[in-house]
């Protein structure tokens, strides 16, 4: 999007004319809202702008819910973009620290600071593309207590605030940036800032540990079964004795394992009653030690993170599976046992063995109407399949 279309996207044509359109799923919606706009007398610049931003408005609604419907977006700040509820519960610990002004640098389209004007907290959000800062001061327009600026966060005077939000850009316009140092702002600054003033830094799940600060607290996220992000908190963000934590976050309620340090130690055992696969929280956050002593359960092959028990403890930080048989990894063998059971609809999943769960699938001819679970993967004697269930 450049700031031809944002000059378009702001007219009161383009506002009327997204409140009428419905959303958009597929591109079927698509040719049909484009011959239909122009009809009704609509440029084929108009048209292509707001077509785009229903588009994404309908993207969003996963991320924003309802507030989707009255926002703009461009594709990479929806992408990178904290979905709300998650946003909240960041906003929700400036609060409780006692931050009165926040400065989200590197703003992106605004979700993280709405959360923050939500709580009543004053906000300053600065994104130094100006077509991302035009689009955040729409989306922050019915805050009084939010301002936006176009600038460099580091160039940005941090001395009028008590805390600090940051979400990195690492993509330009062409391609995802791997290196931290090409990130906007440099994650280098961001960290050194951040031993300074108390700060919050969304970063990827996947964010190398060793690049982590050791005294600040690392936070993993998992919201609805996908691994969102990793925040970093320090100052008096940061809570005291944290050094790892893996949040999770369901319906309506969130669920959290702390630690002090990393705690990834879990002793070997046999495949028993039942098999848990930790969510990516547990895992990034590096405390799968503690969650396997908190429902004692064990590994089942060393550097494999499928845990096991007889006790079926209920957790919100895996899935949970109960144990029909284990059989060898051999395709033919496994056919036959399936057949034999009448299992038409299987879940594959695996985790470390070389075994392409689609191509798998196919070889196994599945018939009949019963449903399953197989775990490929490797127990205490070598690579094994166990047939198991969802509870």
């Amino acid at each position: 999007m450049n700031r031809g279309d944002v000059e378009l996207l702001f007219t009161p044509e383009a506002v009327d004319v997204l409140a009428t359109l419905p959303p958009i799923e597929s591109k079927a919606n698509v040719v049909r809202n484009v011959s239909a706009l122009r009809k009704r007398g609509l440029s084929a610049e108009m048209t292509s702008v707001v077509l785009l931003q229903q588009r994404l408005r309908t993207k969003a609604s996963s991320k924003f819910g309802e507030f989707a419907g009255r926002m703009f977006f461009t594709e990479d700040g929806l992408q990178q973009s904290t979905r709300l509820p998650v946003a909240a519960r960041h906003a929700a610990r400036f609060r409780d620290a006692g931050a009165h002004h926040v400065a989200d640098l590197g703003c992106g389209i605004g979700g993280d600071a709405l959360a923050l004007a939500g709580l009543g907290i004053r906000v300053t959000a600065i994104d130094r593309d100006e077509v991302t800062a035009a689009i955040a001061a729409y989306n922050l327009a019915p805050f009084d207590n939010a301002d936006v600026v176009h600038g460099d966060a580091e160039s940005t005077d941090l001395s009028p605030f008590d805390a600090l939000w940051f979400d990195p850009a690492r993509r330009n316009s062409t391609k995802r940036l791997s290196n931290p140092a090409d990130w906007s702002p440099s994650l280098a600054w961001v960290f050194e800032v951040a031993e300074r003033i108390p700060t919050g830094i969304k970063l990827s799940p996947a964010i190398d540990h060793a690049i982590l600060p050791a005294d600040a607290e690392c936070q993993w996220i998992d919201d609805h079964g996908d691994t969102v992000e990793c925040i970093v908190w320090t100052g008096s963000l940061a809570r005291d004795g944290v050094r790892r934590s893996a949040l999770v976050i369901g319906d309506g309620a969130s669920h959290e394992i702390v630690s002090a340090e990393p705690d990834t130690e879990v002793p070997l055992g046999d495949i028993g009653t039942y098999i848990y696969d930790p969510c990516g929280a547990v895992l990034r956050a590096q405390v799968l030690g503690k969650f396997a002593r908190e429902i004692g359960a064990h590994l089942v092959a060393d550097q494999i993170a499928y845990l096991s028990n007889d006790s079926g403890a209920e957790t919100p930080f895996a899935q949970r599976f109960r144990v029909r048989e284990v059989l060898p990894l051999d395709q033919r063998a496994i056919a036959a046992r399936l057949k034999e059971l009448g299992i038409g609809t299987l879940e594959i999943k695996k985790r470390g063995v070389d075994i392409d769960p689609a191509q798998f699938r196919t070889k196994l001819k599945l018939s009949g109407t019963a449903s399953a679970t197989l775990i490929l993967t490797r127990g205490p004697n070598g690579r094994v399949a166990i047939l198991a269930d969802r509870t």
